[in-house]
């Protein structure tokens, strides 16, 4: 085998190895979306920090239109319900977890949301 001949078998290996590596990692990524009640620009950045709290929270973005939050995360390392109580503990209610109701009233008056009763 030549020179040039091993450098593309030693390329080809390494993709191959790569390539598979990535593939095990994104195997466990999930994408979840789901409502957290917040009203402005403010709500945006602490429920994203909230969300993103995680070190296995890979992304996370609210639509203050729509109010749904989209997250990437490792089911792995992570829960859905546990992102869902992270948010909740900076006082914003989501589909399935209320916040506490002191943390909800220490929130600026321009994030108090009208509260969804379950």
């Amino acid at each position: 085998m030549n020179n040039a001949q091993f450098r593309s078998f030693a390329l080809v290996i390494f993709l191959a190895f790569f390539s598979t590596a990535f593939a095990t990692i994104v195997e466990h990524e999930k994408t979840a979306t789901f409502k957290v009640y917040g009203n402005c620009a403010m709500c945006i950045e602490r429920i994203q920090d909230a969300a993103l709290e995680d070190k296995h929270v890979k992304s996370a973005e609210w639509n203050l239109d729509t109010k749904m939050l989209t997250v990437v995360y490792d089911e792995d390392g992570v829960s859905l319900e546990q992102i869902n109580k992270n948010i909740a503990a900076v006082g914003h209610d989501t589909e399935t977890v209320d916040a506490p109701d002191r943390k909800y009233r220490r929130l600026p008056d321009c994030c108090k949301y009208d509260r969804p009763r379950k």
